[in-house]
């Protein structure tokens, strides 16, 4: 009979450290996945704002050399990622495959005009910087038209700011979830054992030496779930840069690395401190108060 009793006793215990274990790795998981997205949050914004592109048309009188420099001088300019001449024949072409009708079977000519495409900085796209550049390139005869979405630069930039704001709120909150959790785990792992802590207690056991093998048990326990939860992230990060090559998402390796060491650290500190708290409290209860 004791010896059933005590098979079961050790599955009990056995199943409250795979609880414990799998709350700490979960939590600990999410909040890594969410540190991956508040990192790469720019650059993101950054990836989607270079799609922008400011295109400037050109007159057909404009002179070889002229475009020629036009477009030496942009590839070089500080605001510029990359610029890209597009002949009015290859435009033809491209608006030709978009539609899939030929416009100069009905026109008789090629009314497009030749362009360079501009493709800016990330920090360069803004209402202000964007007037700014067409301004300074306006004063050019040979340039005709200066074109790009002005709507959609002040959406997106408005959009940016509002989910990076987001992104810190629920950051902030999961992270207060985040604590609570893995304190309540902690908690009703300590409250099966409140018993042996006033045993251990009234023998004459201080409050340090009764409180030293419960916290490095779930010190232990919270490495183990940082363990697992850390390579839950790792696969996930690896997945996200195979699968989104042009985010380039490992480059940022001084940051991973810190987000990776502190989740592991926190998954020690809150297991640590939750136990000590947890102890704590059930060495200052009296006897009686134990089965409330």
């Amino acid at each position: 009979m004791a010896t059933s009793f005590d098979k079961y006793q050790k599955r009990k215990l056995i199943s409250s450290y795979i609880s414990v274990v799998i709350s700490i790795a979960l939590v600990l998981f999410l909040l890594g996945c969410l540190g991956l997205l508040v990192i790469n949050s720019k650059k993101v914004a950054d990836h989607f704002k270079e799609q922008v592109v400011m295109t400037i048309y050109l007159n057909d009188t404009a002179k070889d050399v002229e475009v020629k420099q036009l477009e030496k001088s942009l590839i070089m300019a500080d605001y510029s990622k990359k610029a890209v001449y597009v002949s009015k024949e290859e435009a033809a072409e491209l608006m030709k495959a978009d539609t899939g009708e030929d416009f100069m079977d009905f026109v008789g000519y090629n009314p497009l005009k030749n362009s360079i495409d501009v493709y800016l900085k990330a920090d360069f796209v803004t209402t202000e910087k964007l007037s700014e550049i067409s301004e300074s390139l306006s004063d050019k005869n040979f340039i005709e038209e200066i074109r790009y979405d002005n709507d959609l630069v002040e959406l997106m930039n408005d959009n940016v700011k509002k989910i990076s704001l987001w992104v810190l709120i629920i950051s902030g909150l999961f992270t207060l979830i985040a604590v609570l959790l893995i304190n309540s785990s902690i908690r009703l792992a300590v409250y099966s054992k409140r018993f042996i802590i006033k045993t251990m207690q009234m023998v004459g056991a201080t409050k340090r030496f009764i409180r030293r093998p419960f916290v490095w048990q779930s010190v232990k326990l919270g490495i183990i779930g940082a363990v697992i939860a850390l390579i839950g992230m790792a696969v996930v990060l690896y997945y996200l840069d195979i699968t989104f090559i042009e985010l380039r998402l490992l480059e940022n390796t001084v940051l991973i690395a810190a987000l990776f060491v502190g989740i592991f650290l926190l998954g020690i500190l809150i297991t640590w401190l939750s136990t000590f708290i947890a102890t704590q409290r059930f060495l200052n209860l009296k006897t009686d108060q134990l089965y409330y």
